[in-house]
């Protein structure tokens, strides 16, 4: 048995959650860069500007930053603004960081890219809020810039539960996750999701449960909405692989998908 046990919240840990997704990190940079390179601005800037809605811990923002891009990002979530803020202080690195709603919030200046991958836009549950956050990201585009937009397709025939799980390290500690999707409901739109957290430090033992609700789409969901947001032009497809010399018919027997969208 461990010697504690001490309940935690998904979203209060920055550590532990960045601990999960930070294998990914330097390749999704690298896509990113890619993105910019192959679809986006020919911008005479010496340093782009790139803004991050969702930016949650920091973790892109930091890897951005490092490699010489001006990162906005914004974040409802206090805990993970301020764990953003500390690493990039512990690096010497800067980026403008703000609080805020990803279907309200616009940020200041204009910017040649944009990205938002690992379904974080699904949890913009109504098509309102879905729509005003895909003008808010065209409204801080310079025209040519990308919006980078990466999500899960819905497979609406899906009826029994599907299950990922995670294993990281660092140092002493163990993080394992566990995520639960329940069946979609097609009349809602939304499929219900749980992550179940647990963190292992030498003899102590963390744990946390939290749940969630996604909205759904799938391929004609996605283009009804794209329609609505004339200012984005929908380019080019990719999935989670974020191999960016091979591109992927959209909504073909995949549902890890990223959209490249420019703004006219």
């Amino acid at each position: 048995m461990p010697a504690a046990f001490t309940p935690l919240d998904w979203y209060d840990t920055p550590h532990y959650y960045d601990m999960v997704f930070e294998e990914d990190t330097a390749l999704e940079v690298s896509f990113l860069e890619s993105m910019l390179a192959q679809h986006g601005l020919c911008s005479t800037r010496r340093r782009p500007r790139v803004y991050e809605p969702a930016c949650g811990s920091g973790r892109l923002v930091e890897a951005m930053a490092a490699r010489g891009f001006r990162v906005t990002g914004c974040d409802l979530s206090r805990p993970m603004l301020d764990y953003a803020r500390r690493r990039l202080a512990k690096r010497g690195l800067s980026a403008v960081l703000a609080r805020g709603d990803m279907a309200s919030y616009t940020p200041r200046g204009r910017f040649e890219l944009a990205h938002c991958l690992v379904s974080t836009f699904k949890y913009l549950l109504s098509e309102e809020e879905a729509q005003a956050h895909l003008e808010r990201v065209a409204e801080a585009l310079l025209p040519g810039g990308l919006y980078v937009l990466g999500f899960h397709l819905t497979d609406y025939s899906r009826t029994k539960r599907s299950r990922e799980r995670w294993v990281a390290k660092r140092g002493r500690t163990r993080v394992i996750c566990n995520i639960q999707t329940w069946p979609p409901d097609r009349r809602s739109r939304t499929e219900g999701m749980r992550a179940r957290l647990t963190v292992l430090e030498g003899d102590r033992e963390l744990r946390s449960e939290t749940h969630w609700t996604f909205r759904c789409y799938d391929r004609g969901q996605v283009l009804r909405l794209l329609a609505r947001v004339p200012a984005l032009d929908h380019v080019a497809t990719y999935d989670f692989r974020y191999a960016a010399n091979e591109p992927c018919p959209f909504g073909v027997d995949q549902e890890d998908t990223i959209l490249v969208l420019r703004r006219r």
